[in-house]
């Protein structure tokens, strides 16, 4: 039978801080992994477009000192 979150979570409890931590990095790469599917594909895409607009002068670049002083100027 399987052990409720509650169970698993008190039982988890009594590792030590290193293994729970362990299990923890576990538990969220099983998350990540499930909500990063397609991601790559999209920013690859989206890389894909941006450079494509940088080099058909569709939209010019900004200067990193020009860009930060606008933002500190908000």
């Amino acid at each position: 039978m399987a052990r409720s979150a509650r169970e698993l979570f008190e039982e988890a409890m009594r590792l030590d801080p290193q293994e729970r931590a362990t299990l923890m990095r576990l538990l969220v790469d099983t998350l990540d992994a499930e909500s990063e599917e397609g991601v790559e594909d999209a920013w690859r895409v989206e890389i894909e477009r941006r450079m494509a607009e940088l080099d058909s002068g569709a939209v010019e670049a900004v200067p990193w000192e020009e860009l930060r002083a606008r933002l500190y100027r908000r």
